[in-house]
């Protein structure tokens, strides 16, 4: 069985590619840097992925290559990972994030079309998105279910809700059997420390020798986590186990204030400092609150995660130290 990942030496998509393999995957792996650096992946694993090198966007030209890798190596089972994950990074280019989140991912589903038509086995593919898809909702909500209306507040949430968008356009007109998921925040080893829990161990690392205070944007929001190894678990049982044409939350379905977790960051740590607030650390278009319901994930497919928030935090500082 061969698995094709885009965005495969990304943070997700190279554990995505470490847990296809030790399931007996074949596993090609499209970036537009080729293979990744040492880091996430062992020697061996990075040598076990055909890794191709290619931009994915409609103007880069993408398509053929793609449409000739796809004719190579016919996929048994896609899962799209590639795209500008970064809020910040969306907003400060509106035009490349729709071409790579929204474009990329039409350009992907239109050669495995192709090719699936042309003879080739019909593969199983999963397009990712995001709970930023969901925008603000009022606490008393909390779950969302996906059945909640997506009302996004950011360009990458709207890329996200367009992305879903052609996707199920697709699988309705074609019956190419896309399953979609709105993932709410995960982190683990090899994260950026751009995203919100590897900057805390890394602030309260800092504050731990220094003694200073830690800096902290908005203590109130809350947020739903979990740990990568159990998403790509779920995005394994999704692509062999979702139903096509439907959409899945990938969450933990639990609730943390970003105060507490900071709090719970500086306790493994061993900092004894207190958190300052930094407005400059803030950003205009917080959700307040956004927590999904995973149980129809986990009536599809039995996925139940296995890392708790603390296990995040602990493999976090440890791959740091």
């Amino acid at each position: 069985m061969r698995a094709l990942v885009t965005g495969a030496a990304g943070f997700v998509g190279q554990w995505t590619c470490r847990a296809l393999l030790r399931d007996g995957w074949d596993v090609v792996g499209v970036s537009i840097e080729g293979p990744p650096a040492a880091g996430i992946l062992t020697a061996s694993e990075r040598q076990a992925v055909r890794w191709e090198a290619m931009d994915l966007a409609p103007a880069a030209g993408g398509a053929s290559r793609l449409l000739e890798l796809l004719r190579q190596a016919p996929a048994d089972a896609i899962i799209h990972l590639a795209g500008i994950a970064f809020q910040a990074t969306a907003a400060a280019d509106v035009e490349r994030a729709y071409a790579v989140n929204v474009g990329a991912a039409t350009e992907l589903l239109r050669a495995a079309v192709l090719v699936r038509d042309a003879g080739a086995p019909d593969p199983r593919v999963l397009v990712v998105g995001s709970a930023e898809q969901y925008g603000a909702h009022a606490a008393a909500e909390m779950p969302l279910p996906e059945t909640a209306e997506c009302l996004p507040k950011t360009v990458y949430g709207t890329t996200k809700v367009a992305q879903e968008q052609a996707a199920l356009g697709i699988a309705r007109e074609t019956g190419l059997r896309i399953v979609c998921t709105r993932s709410f925040n995960h982190s683990g080893p090899g994260q950026a420390a751009s995203f919100l829990l590897p900057s805390l161990v890394q602030r309260a690392r800092e504050a731990r020798r220094t003694g200073q205070p830690v800096r902290i944007g908005n203590t109130d929001v809350t947020r739903d986590f979990l740990h990568v190894e159990d998403v790509v678990t779920a995005y394994i049982s999704l692509v062999s186990r979702g139903q096509p044409g439907e959409v899945y939350n990938v969450c933990s379905a639990v609730g943390v204030r970003v105060g507490d977790l900071a709090a719970e960051v500086l306790a493994a740590a061993g900092a004894r400092t207190p958190l300052v607030i930094d407005p400059a650390l803030q950003r205009a278009v917080d959700v307040p609150v956004l927590v999904g319901d995973n149980a129809k994930l986990r009536a599809a497919t039995g996925w139940t995660p296995v890392k708790s928030r603390s296990d995040i935090i602990q493999d976090l500082l440890d791959a740091a130290s």
